[in-house]
Formats: structure tokens, sequence, C-alpha cells
């Protein structure tokens, strides 16, 4: 068991604070520049039920990019494998998680995976639901029978300031329309993918949805299987390979476990078969991790051998 005390695991936070200074906050979305950059804080659940902490570890944040692999879940559980991967792809790309390059030089012209936005969009398309809200409210109900807290929300503030600044990924749906990817009103969808977004939890809820994954779906202390083991392995297998943007290759090498981030400065970690880890730290570096959260998780897998490698 890595940390043998909450104490313990403050003494590693507080090294890697150090780093924060040579971060920022993410500022294309005005909701989240007000956030500040010496936060940061870390939450360890285990099986057993106990955690550890340190840090404000009850601030809220917004799930940000860390929605993509909770929608990808509840789409796979809808639509089934092979429908889901008949519109994403499954591979890594070099560009910005934002780009459309790839989709207008691939052929198929489909999103080369569920982490960028493009293949995000295409994936929260998939959920089911006979309107907008009755499909966000299902994904809200879902998240909050992962994390164990049935009062998460959404934080309408961000919300907003996404959904007036969303027009990069409008022109993304548009393509998409085009191509026969998304086939509904894009204006109507936005607003669906920017409330996902602007999901908040606090890290001991990043945390405990971390333990189900690292659990393969299933709720350790209840034994519920809340997501089948196929679909928690394809999305543990999506957060090692695309889950910390362009420096996924690099984070598997230095802490080798499966992990999302997001520009919030949220990072949700599964340690397969041991426990799950929230993180939060608002100051990103240029790939737009949590520049202090990875320091985090680099000290832990290389003090306790996390990494599955």
């Amino acid at each position: 068991m890595p940390c043998t005390s909450s104490e313990e695991l403050k003494q590693i936070m507080m090294k890697a604070k150090e780093y924060t200074k040579f971060g920022k906050v993410a500022d294309y979305i005005p909701a989240l520049h007000k956030a500040d950059p010496d936060e940061l804080s870390v939450a360890i659940s285990y099986p057993d039920g106990n955690c550890l902490s340190a840090g404000d570890v009850k601030m809220k944040i917004s799930l940000q990019s860390i929605s993509k692999v909770l929608a990808l879940a509840l789409a796979l559980m809808d639509q089934g494998e092979d429908h889901v991967f008949s519109k994403v792809g499954y591979e890594p790309t070099g560009d910005p998680f934002n780009s459309i390059v790839k989709l207008e030089i691939s052929k198929p012209s489909k999103p080369l995976n569920p982490m960028i936005n493009a293949g995000a969009l295409a994936v929260t398309h998939m959920i089911k639901g006979e309107s907008v809200q009755e499909r966000f409210n299902r994904l809200l109900d879902f998240i909050r029978k992962l994390a164990g807290n049935p009062a998460i929300s959404y934080c309408e503030d961000v919300a907003a300031s996404e959904h007036e600044t969303a027009h990069l990924n409008r022109a993304l749906c548009y393509f998409m329309k085009q191509h026969g990817i998304i086939n509904e009103d894009v204006e109507r969808f936005i607003y669906l993918y920017t409330k996902q977004c602007a999901i908040e939890m606090n890290c001991l809820d990043l945390a405990r949805i971390g333990l189900v994954f690292a659990f393969d779906g299933a709720e350790p202390l209840t034994k519920e299987q809340i997501i089948p083991v196929s679909v928690a392995r394809i999305c543990k297998t999506f957060m090692v390979t695309c889950g910390m943007y362009n420096a996924s290759g690099e984070f598997a090498v230095r802490v080798g476990i499966p992990a999302k981030s997001c520009v919030s400065g949220g990072i949700m970690g599964a340690v397969p078969n041991r426990f799950g880890i929230g993180i939060f730290g608002a100051a990103l570096d240029n790939k737009g991790n949590s520049i202090a959260g990875v320091k985090i998780l680099e000290m832990l897998s290389k003090q306790y051998d996390l990494s599955m490698f």
C-alpha cells in the first residue's frame, strides 16, 4: 500500500507543489481562468474503503476531458463496441486534442480516437435518450453511481462559458455531420456536450471513480459490476494510449498507469487491482496536464513501483 498515512502523502504533495510556478491555468475557457494556480490536492481510494488525502480535496473542479472516459463507457454500454468503433477509431494522434487536421485527411473521415475532441463529440452523440436533457441526465446518473455520490451536479457558469466559446467544437460537429458521424442538430448537441464537460466533483470522487476502473468496472466494497469488464478494459486502454494528451507516451514510461487528465487541472488514475487516484492542480504544463499533478504521480510510481509495465 503506497503511503501509510495522509501525512506521508502530504509530504509528496508539497514536493510536487514546487512545480506549480512553472505552469499556468487554462485561459481559453474564461471560467477556468479564475482558478488559483497554487492549488493542489490529491486523494487515494483503496478497495477496503479507506482513503488517504492531502490538500483541499473537497474543492470541486469541472471534469472537462475526464468526462470523455465516462461518456465512452456509457456509449459502449448503450451501443456496443462494433457500433461505437464504426464511428470512432482506436489510434493515438500526435496532434493537439482539438485539431481538425486528421478528420480532413483520414479515409474514412472519422475521429482517430475517443479522447480527442472530435472523438469525444462523436461518442457523446451515441449516448441514448429521447432528448438532450434525458441523455445528460443518464450520463450524470451514471457518473454519480461510479463515484458513489448522488450529490454530483454540474457548474452552470462553466457550462455557459464553454458554450459561448465552443466555436471549434461546433466546427468539428458540422464537419462530422457532413460525413455522417453525427446526425443531430449541432446547437442542441453542443449544449449537451458543454454540460457534460461542466460536471464537477472533488478529488475524493475522482479517486472513487478511478478505483472502479482499477477493478475492471466493479465497486470493490459492494462487488457490484457497474461497468462490464470488457468496457472498463477498453476505457483503461485509451487512458494509457491517449489519456494524457500528447504526453501519453512519456507518462506511460514515467508513471505507467491508466490515467486521464483535463484542462481544469484534474487527473483520474487507476492502478490496476490496487487503488484509484484523484488529483487537482490547476497549473498546467505545455501539453495541458496538471504540472504538479503529474509530478505527484511520478513520485508515487517511482517510490511504490506502480507501473503496470
